[in-house]
């Protein structure tokens, strides 16, 4: 029987698992998102590959966890700081800089990495599943303003904020000029 390190086998479980999602996370930010394997992880933990079967059918189920695991810590930060702002517009600007300030701020890089990897469908579908909660503060803001179709819009938000992302970097200036224009952008088009 092989020793747990929890009083219960459900914790001992609930304990591996975050284990070899922070590792997998070091793995990705350490070596880029196509050293992500279930050779690779098991290497960096110590574990048989067989063993991570336990947690992980595949590659894309690995991805799906890591990116389920991140995202609602990032809606809860996201929500807590559109929610900071009483005006409709503001929350909307809220919800863009803020995600183009966790975009690239380094503590959600290896999610924002694997999800835009080519992943199988069962994969996508669980990582769009909660990406819907994402959008629910802007959506709540778009309607707010009376904006016709308000979950279309969100999504068409959303592309100005990943279309914005890869342009900032260290340049603090640059970065401020960015955050302003798609935040501009968006709110322009809005009205």
């Amino acid at each position: 029987m092989p020793k747990i390190s929890a009083p219960t086998v459900a914790e001992h479980r609930a304990q591996r698992l975050r284990a070899l999602l922070e590792a997998a996370r070091v793995l990705v930010a350490e070596a880029g998102p196509d050293a992500l394997t279930l050779t690779a992880l098991a290497a960096q933990v110590g574990l048989s590959r067989p063993s991570l079967y336990e947690y992980f059918r595949s590659r894309d189920d690995l991805v799906a966890a890591m990116v389920e695991d991140e995202l609602p810590r990032w809606i809860a930060e996201l929500e807590a700081e559109v929610a900071r702002h009483a005006d409709p517009a503001d929350r909307i600007a809220a919800f863009v800089r803020t995600q183009l300030r966790m975009l690239t701020d380094g503590r959600h890089s290896a999610a924002v990495v694997l999800a835009g990897h080519a992943l199988g469908p069962a994969a996508q579908e669980r990582i769009m599943a909660e990406h819907a909660r994402l959008f629910a503060p802007l959506v709540d803001a778009l309607a707010d303003l009376d904006v016709d179709h308000p979950e279309l819009r969100a999504r068409l938000i959303q592309g100005v904020v990943t279309a914005a992302s890869p342009m900032l970097g260290a340049d603090e200036l640059a970065n401020r000029r960015i955050l302003d224009a798609a935040v501009h952008q968006v709110l322009h088009g809005l009205r």
